[in-house]
C-alpha cells in the first residue's frame, strides 16, 4: 500500500477538479494518484489499466473507481517522447462519417490547416452512436491531444467538463453541445432549409415532401423547423406535408421515395435534407422515370450534382470553410485565448442547377 510520506509528495489533484466544481487547477491525473485514491500501488493501477492477470475483482473495482472519479485516462505516449511545453503536436477529430463527402471535406481542411503548424491529426467517425462517441473521445483524450474538434449525438457532452477545466481546448462542429459552453462551427441549418423550400415555393409548388434524418440530430431538427416555418410564411398548411423522418442512408432514402412517389397523392417536388438522402432521391427519381417531373432540392451538395441531367439544385455547406474555421478556433485556444465559447456560423448557399426549377404539371 502506498505510504502516506509517498502520498504528501506527488502534485496536488484539487478537490474542485476531483468534484467537477469549476475554478480547479489545470493538472491531470496521474496512476500515481489514482493508486493514493484506491489505496493501492502504482504497478497494481497498472496492471488493472492493462488488463493483466491476478488482480482481484474487489482492487480492480477500486482502481476503476478512483480513476474515474479523477476522470483519469492513461497516457500513450512515453514520457521521453512528450516536448517540454508538455504539448504532443496532435489534435482529435471527430466526425459524422470519413465516408460522407460533407465529413471528407471537414476533415480534409483541418489537416490542411493542422499541418501547416506540423500538428498531426487524429481522426474517428462518429456514426451517429453515442456510445462511439465517449469512447472515440477517450481514445484521443488517452493519446493526449492538444485539442479536440467534434461532431456529437450524445444528449450532454458535460462528461468534457473536466478535460475543459484543465486547458484543453474543445470546438465543436456541424452541432452544438449541450452541458458545456465552447466554439462552435455550424451552417445556419435553419436558414438554409428555408432558402431551399422557398425556391421550390417560388417555382409553383404547394405540396411538397420533406425528407429528412434521425429527428434526435440537431442538425436534421433545425432543417425540419426551417421548411415547416417557410411553408407556415406562405400560407400553406403543414398539417398533410409529406414528412418522412429517420432516414440515414441511400438505401433507406430510395424506399422511402419510392412508395411516397407510388402511392395516393404523390408530391409535386421534394427536400431532401441530407446528402445521402439526396443521393436516395436521385436513384427513385431516375428510377421511375420522374426526374424531369418531380422537383428536387437537397440539402449539402453531391458529388457530380452539376453532372447530371437535370442537374441537382442543393443548399451547399461550406464543409471547407467549416473545417478551416475550427481548426483556427482550436490554434486561437493553444495560442492563449480564453474568451467565453461563441458560436460561428459559416453561410450556405443555394445552387440552382436545373432539378428544383421544375414546375408542377398541375
Amino acid at each position: 500500500m502506498t505510504s502516506m510520506s509517498e502520498a504528501d509528495a506527488l502534485p496536488a489533484v484539487p478537490a474542485a477538479t476531483v468534484g467537477g466544481v469549476p475554478g480547479g487547477q489545470r493538472t491531470r491525473p496521474t496512476m500515481r494518484h489514482v493508486a493514493v485514491l484506491a489505496g493501492v500501488g502504482v504497478k497494481t493501477v497498472s496492471r488493472v489499466i492493462n488488463g493483466e492477470p491476478n488482480v482481484s475483482a474487489a482492487t480492480i473495482a477500486k482502481v476503476r473507481a478512483a480513476a474515474e472519479s479523477l476522470s483519469f485516462h492513461p497516457d500513450l505516449h512515453a514520457g521521453n517522447l512528450r516536448r517540454a511545453d508538455g504539448r504532443t503536436r496532435t489534435l482529435g477529430l471527430l466526425v459524422g462519417s470519413v465516408g460522407n463527402p460533407f465529413s471528407g471535406a471537414v476533415h480534409r481542411a483541418v489537416e490542411d490547416a493542422a499541418r501547416e503548424r506540423g500538428i498531426a491529426v487524429f481522426a474517428s467517425s462518429l456514426d451517429d452512436d453515442p456510445d462511439r462517441e465517449e469512447a472515440a473521445v477517450t481514445a484521443f483524450l488517452r493519446r493526449r491531444v492538444d485539442g479536440l474538434i467534434l461532431t456529437t449525438v450524445s444528449k450532454s457532452q458535460a462528461y468534457l467538463l473536466p478535460e475543459q477545466r484543465r486547458g484543453t481546448p474543445l470546438v465543436f462542429v456541424d452541432r452544438e453541445p449541450a452541458g458545456i459552453e465552447a466554439d462552435v462551427v455550424a451552417s445556419d441549418n435553419a436558414a438554409g432549409a428555408a432558402a431551399g423550400t422557398r425556391h421550390l415555393l417560388a417555382h409553383g409548388h404547394r405540396r411538397i415532401a420533406f425528407l429528412g434524418d434521425r429527428t434526435d440530430i440537431q442538425t436534421a431538427a433545425e432543417r425540419r423547423r426551417g421548411f415547416l416555418e417557410e411553408l407556415g410564411r406562405a400560407g400553406v398548411p403543414t398539417g398533410g406535408v409529406p414528412i418522412i423522418a429517420g432516414l440515414h442512408d441511400e438505401e433507406a432514402a430510395e424506399r422511402a421515395i419510392t412508395a411516397l412517389l407510388t402511392g395516393a397523392r404523390p408530391p409535386t417536388a421534394i427536400f431532401s435534407s441530407q446528402n445521402l438522402v439526396t443521393i436516395g432521391a436521385i436513384r427513385a427519381l431516375r428510377a421511375l422515370g420522374l426526374h424531369r417531373t418531380v422537383a428536387l432540392v437537397g440539402f449539402d451538395d453531391v458529388p457530380l450534382a452539376d453532372l447530371l441531367d437535370p442537374g441537382i439544385t442543393v443548399v451547399a455547406q461550406d464543409p471547407q470553410g467549416i473545417g478551416r474555421l475550427a481548426a483556427e478556433r482550436v490554434f486561437a485556444r493553444l495560442d492563449g485565448d480564453r474568451a467565453i465559447g461563441k458560436t460561428y456560423i459559416v453561410p450556405t448557399e443555394l445552387i440552382a442547377r436545373g432539378s428544383g426549377e421544375i414546375r408542377p404539371n398541375d
